[in-house]
Parts: structure tokens; C-alpha cells; sequence
């Protein structure tokens, strides 16, 4: 079994332990796992006796691919960069040539593991890290076990990471839990979701539940709704072959806006501890009114982009123009959705969640609408009733960490005027810079065996729940009108009128950050 959490009141350096990165020749290794293995070194989180063994098909050495991360990972780091730490690490490299679906490639990997492990006593531990394809996951997995690589003994852990996309739907998502499982107990599996890895993410719960000021007005009798977005500038790249199989809903909505849905809606757990936070969370998930075939005409709306204008002012493709999407493609690049939450907090709140490619703007944030004040004082005055805005909450994710609060006060003069003004916390005017990959704390807390922040199994389940009816009502009824929205415009008309039916409307973006 992994080890207890430990006590986390005093910040210490990971367990030794060996990590293992199967397809350390793609992207993930270079633009964040070892940039974030590097900043952990910088913040001295990382043991000195920390080993990595990068399992790749390519026909090279450690030589060979110290100087491939030494090129391509540099330029991702965010700290200033100190070479003497940075080359520290590169030595720490291990490189093993093999196929992944081969039992001999394991073989010889439980033999380099006991190698590195007499030579540097990293105490038997494994952190078994899925940078691959999805199509992997399952067959790593099972040959890890079947080569006794996933047993642990008294003392020392085994874990397994494991990226999204977990599963395209319901069904394959069960499968996939089924063979994990399989062959890691479900305690070792973490699989990581790596929004929740930022800062604001984890403070909403600090920002929550350690304000006395906070979590008394946290409920439907003064919150009017609530709004997640995750908005991205962008539009596929290179990753048109992928994403023309799965689309806007599966890619971001079972995943990262749940997650932030599920956070922020949560009951106070007895405890930090991993599975007391993460039962918290499945009861949300699994409190969210089902979505009837019927509803997802009116309550969910999908869009595809056009040719248009990036967030840069340059002239952009549109979606079935791009590289390795199909020309007539219905697969949506955004969607806008509401629900409702069947619990006594949040009765009569709902919850309003849009996600999009080529948007003006890059920028996730969670917007908290408070009901508005009677305002019956102000009747007589020159502010009209409907004049008065509402206070806001925003919890910013990206990229400007913080929380920025709305509220009304009177303007100097010699009449009554009310006008909004704001407070704002900004992580980086307080605290200063940071890491920025989001992967530091996600793989500090791995290596300490907590679970806090990663997603158990029927956590996924229930998120797949939720899309599924949307998945086949859209299957059954193609789209007609794709594409519905130009590039740097803020999704189909639909999308505005699924709040403005209800009276209300999104915030507008104040600081967007441009790609």
C-alpha cells in the first residue's frame, strides 16, 4: 500500500524514488515534465537521490537524449536558469531504447531499475509516468504488472500517471479503469488532470472554507449563478488528427471544467486528506441533474470555427481548413452548457460553462454573481434600480493568477452616484513568480503519495455520466450550420443567447491574454 500523506506543515524534499517517463521523446517531456522536475530542484524539493529513466522508441543513448532535452526543454523553464542545477539534472538521466508493447522492453527495465536503485538508493520507489497516447495506457500498464514492476513492498511505493483523455465516453472510460486497475490498486493510480496543479485552482478551496467572511454567503441564498470559462486563442495546430476525433466536449468538459465546477462547489471535507477532498467532490458530480435528450438542444449549444482574424489582428483559417481535419468535419470547437446541481447549497443556482478554440482571448477564470441588494434607499436618487450592478467574484486560473472582486461605492459628488469599482489579489504582485507549468505540484504530490489532487475513478465515470446524453443526441443530429462562429469572435450567437434567455450574460474578458 502507498505510505500515509505526510504532514505537510513543514515543506520538505520528495522520497527518493526513480521516475520513469514512457514516450520521453514527445512534447509533454520537454514543454513541462522536466521543466518542472528542474524547478522542483531549484525550490530544493527534489531528493539528491532522484533518478529518471526515459523510455523511448528512437535508437539513442542518455547522451544522446540529455542533449535533445538540453536543446528543446531550456527554453520552457520559467525561473532564471541556473546551469550549474540544470546540468545536475541531465545527469540524472537514464535512457532505455524499446518498444512499449514488447514484455522484453520490461524485462530489461526491472533490471536497469535495480541497477539505479543499488547505485543511488532510491528506496524502491516508482513513479511510472504515461506521457504516451492514449491507446498505451492500458497495455503499459499490463505488462508493468505482468513484469512485477507495480507490486510494492513494506516501505516503498509504486505509482502510476496517467494523462487525459481518460477514455472518448462512457463505456471505454469503464474499460480503461477496468485494466488500470487490474493492475495497480486503485491507491496507486493518479491520474492527473493538470489544471488543478494551479495555484488559484487549490486556493479556491483556502479562499473558501479559512474565510470566515466567504463560506456563510457560499450558498443559492446569495449567489445568483455561477460562470467557468476556458477560453484559448488558438486554434488545433499540430493537433488536428487528434482533435478531429474528439472535439471541444470530450477534450475539456469531463476534465478540466469539471474539475473546477466540482472545486468549487464542494462541501468542506473533515480533512485535506486525498480521498475525504476527492468524496466531496464525487458527491457534486454526482449531484448535477442529468442532462435529458431533450435539453441538450436548449441548454447546450456547440460551435465550430471559421476563417477569421487571431487574437494577434492576423488572418486565421478556419477549423476544416486546418491540418489533418477533414474537410466536411462536424466536430465542435466549442461548447457553452448549464446545469443545475440537486443539493440544498446550490438549489435553483445554475452553472453556466463555455469552453472554445480561437476565441479572442486565453484566459480560464470562475465568475461568481452575487444576487442583487434590494436597493430600496436608492429609489428616489439619480441611480435607477437596474443601474446598480451586481457584486462579482472572479477566481482568475490563467493567466493572471489571483481573485479580483466588484462591488459598488459612491462616486465623489455632490449628488447620490454609485459606480463598480474593484479589488484585486494578483498571485504575482503578492508573491512574486513562480513555477508556471502547473506540474511541479502535481508531481511533489505524487511522489508524497497524496492523492488530493487527482482524479479517482469514478470521479471519471461520473463526468463521462454527464456528457454522454449530449454525445448521442449530437451522433443522432449532425450539425447544419458548422461553421457558426468567425476565429477571434466569442462563439455562436447561441452561446449568448443561452444565458440572455435567462436574463443574464457573460462577463466580458477585461485582461486577455494574447497566444
Amino acid at each position: 500500500m502507498s505510505s500515509v500523506t505526510p504532514d505537510r506543515s513543514k515543506v520538505q524534499p520528495a522520497p527518493p524514488g526513480i521516475m520513469v517517463i514512457f514516450g520521453a521523446g514527445g512534447d509533454l517531456a520537454r514543454r513541462k515534465l522536466f521543466p518542472a522536475l528542474y524547478h522542483l530542484m531549484t525550490d530544493g524539493l527534489l531528493a539528491e537521490n532522484f533518478r529518471i529513466i526515459v523510455v523511448d522508441r528512437r535508437d539513442r543513448d542518455a547522451k544522446d537524449y540529455r542533449a535533445y532535452i538540453d536543446e528543446n526543454a531550456r527554453p520552457h523553464v520559467s525561473k532564471a536558469m541556473n546551469d550549474d542545477l540544470w546540468q545536475e539534472l541531465l545527469q540524472r538521466i537514464h535512457y532505455l531504447n524499446g518498444d512499449f508493447q514488447q514484455a522484453n522492453t520490461y524485462t530489461r527495465m526491472s533490471t536497469l531499475i535495480d541497477e539505479i536503485d543499488r547505485d543511488y538508493h532510491t528506496g524502491g520507489n516508482c513513479l511510472y509516468y504515461l506521457a504516451t497516447p492514449p491507446d498505451f495506457f492500458g497495455d503499459i500498464a499490463t505488462q508493468l504488472h505482468a513484469a512485477g514492476l507495480s507490486a510494492e513492498s513494506a516501505g516503498q511505493w509504486r505509482h502510476l500517471v496517467v494523462e487525459k483523455p481518460f477514455g472518448r465516453d462512457l463505456e471505454s472510460a469503464r474499460a480503461l479503469n477496468r485494466t488500470l486497475q487490474a493492475a495497480f490498486n486503485e491507491d496507486q493510480i493518479y491520474r492527473i488532470d493538470h489544471y488543478l496543479g494551479k495555484e488559484t485552482v487549490q486556493n479556491i478551496l483556502m479562499y473558501r472554507f479559512a474565510n470566515s467572511t466567504v463560506e456563510p454567503i457560499w450558498n443559492h441564498r446569495y449567489i445568483d449563478h455561477m460562470q467557468i470559462t476556458v477560453a484559448e486563442s488558438i486554434g488545433v495546430e499540430t493537433r488536428g488528427g487528434y482533435y478531429d476525433t474528439a472535439g471541444a466536449l470530450r477534450d475539456m468538459v469531463p476534465n478540466h471544467l469539471l474539475a473546477l465546477l466540482s472545486t468549487v462547489t464542494m462541501e468542506p471535507a473533515n480533512s485535506l486528506d486525498g480521498n475525504a477532498v476527492r468524496d466531496e467532490q464525487a458527491k457534486i458530480l454526482r449531484a448535477i441533474q442529468p442532462i435529458l435528450p431533450e435539453q441538450v438542444l436548449t441548454d447546450v449549444v456547440r460551435g465550430q470555427y471559421a476563417e477569421g482574424v487571431s487574437s494577434k489582428g492576423e488572418p486565421v483559417p478556419g477549423y476544416r481548413s486546418e491540418a489533418h481535419v477533414a474537410g466536411d468535419s462536424a466536430t465542435e470547437t466549442f461548447v457553452a452548457m448549464k446545469v443545475l446541481i440537486d443539493s440544498w447549497r446550490w438549489a435553483g443556482v445554475p452553472f453556466y460553462l463555455r469552453t472554445g478554440k480561437r476565441l479572442p482571448g486565453r484566459y480560464t477564470e470562475i465568475v461568481v454573481q452575487f444576487k442583487e441588494a434590494p436597493n430600496m434607499m436608492f429609489r428616489d436618487s439619480l441611480v435607477r434600480r437596474e443601474q446598480v450592478p451586481p457584486n462579482t467574484l472572479v477566481l482568475r486560473i490563467q493567466p493572471n493568477e489571483g481573485i479580483g472582486l466588484s462591488f459598488n461605492a459612491k462616486v465623489p459628488s455632490t449628488v447620490p452616484q454609485l459606480s463598480p469599482v474593484e479589488m484585486d489579489f494578483s498571485y504575482k504582485d503578492y508573491f512574486g513568480d513562480g513555477p508556471t507549468t502547473g506540474y511541479e505540484t502535481l508531481l511533489y504530490e505524487c511522489m508524497n503519495s497524496d492523492p488530493t489532487l487527482f482524479k479517482r475513478a469514478d470521479v471519471i465515470e461520473t463526468g463521462w455520466e454527464l456528457v454522454e446524453p449530449i454525445l448521442d443526441v449530437w451522433h443522432a443530429l449532425p450539425p447544419r450550420d458548422f461553421p457558426n462562429y468567425a476565429a477571434g469572435s466569442w462563439g455562436p450567437d447561441e452561446a449568448a443567447a443561452l444565458m440572455s434567455r435567462d436574463g443574464r450574460a457573460w462577463r466580458p474578458c477585461k485582461a486577455c491574454s494574447v497566444d
